[in-house]
């Protein structure tokens, strides 16, 4: 559809006439998707028919690093009360960060439902398709970085806590694979030509017995609309888990050694005001998604105040349970 040009007589087209003349009434391709993908998203979950997913405890309570950290930086740290995670990267890959969490998610939620360590699928667009994520070169270039990051990564995730008057410790050394073999082909219907070219990885046992002991479920919809926003969906993850939990208000501290901006991923907005800031807006994106979130930032804006509530609604006798 196009139209005529007022000055030169030439077509120009209807996008541009839109654009100029009724941009308020232009919807991006992208934003139509995400609005679709809220409205699925609230819709599954009232009629409790959500897709779930799951993901790893020490991800959910420390996230990964939001941003690509510097060349030299191969240490990254995160606490959360008596949680600590300590990632290592890898001195040729560094270290993972930003849509590298939606590879654990992918394997985590792959190795529960085949209840193995031995995680096997189709083709790498699968991985690209569960996060709605585009099929182009570039997007195929980031999976095979995101996969070297995570394969060379080492976990250091430990825990304190004191049981009357003995106190417990509790350490764990680990990678997230031992093995993968990942063959990655832009056709997404074209099926593995022979159990040779099967794509398969393979957990460690540290990482596979921490998902199965302690899965957290996920909403993989949300996931799939907060997949290009990782600060996001670390903040809707953790509320996931932490609301849920909780059994009485509960006021978390944004700062100091135990305060959510040391567990969250996101040291790019460890300033006071400007982390209140981001976490306003990130909010409001995941109240569009769970208009239930009890969460909201004190009146004197020094903590986040939580309830009890549930993104995840299981099926009526389900049994669905938080690790």
């Amino acid at each position: 559809m196009s139209t005529f040009g007022q000055q030169r007589g030439t077509l120009e087209h209807a996008g541009q006439v839109l654009a100029r003349d009724f941009g308020e009434f232009v919807v991006s391709k992208q934003k139509l998707k995400k609005a679709e993908g809220i409205c699925l998203v609230r819709e599954k979950r009232e009629n409790r028919a959500q897709t779930l997913g799951f993901t790893a405890r020490p991800f959910v309570l420390c996230g990964l690093p939001i941003r690509r950290p510097p060349p030299d930086q191969l240490l990254f740290e995160r606490r959360n009360g008596h949680f600590t995670l300590q990632i290592t990267g890898h001195p040729q890959f560094g270290l993972p960060f930003g849509q590298d969490r939606l590879v654990p998610i992918f394997l985590a939620t792959m190795a529960i439902r085949q209840q193995s360590r031995i995680v096997r699928f189709e083709s790498a667009a699968e991985l690209l398709d569960t996060f709605g994520l585009s099929k182009g070169g570039k997007e195929y270039r980031r999976l095979v970085s995101a996969f070297e990051r995570i394969f060379g990564a080492t976990i250091f995730f430990g825990t304190e806590s004191n049981r009357s008057a003995a106190k417990m410790i509790h350490r764990s050394r680990f990678n997230f694979l031992s093995e993968a073999q990942i063959w990655y082909n832009r056709d997404p219907e074209q099926a593995p030509l022979s159990e040779e070219f099967a794509n398969v990885v393979v957990l460690s046992d540290e990482f596979y017995r921490e998902i199965s002991e302690h899965p957290i479920p996920a909403d993989l919809e949300a996931v799939k609309v907060l997949a290009c926003a990782p600060a996001v969906l670390d903040l809707f993850v953790w509320l996931t888990y932490r609301c849920f939990s909780a059994k009485a208000p509960e006021r978390i501290p944004l700062f100091g050694s135990y305060g959510l901006a040391q567990q969250l991923g996101c040291v790019e907005y460890s300033r006071p005001r400007r982390f209140r800031a981001m976490l306003d807006q990130w909010l409001a994106s995941i109240r569009r998604l769970w208009p239930e979130c009890p969460a909201a930032v004190s009146g004197d804006g020094g903590a986040l105040l939580v309830n009890h509530s549930k993104a995840v609604l299981p099926l009526q006798g389900s049994g669905l349970q938080f690790g």
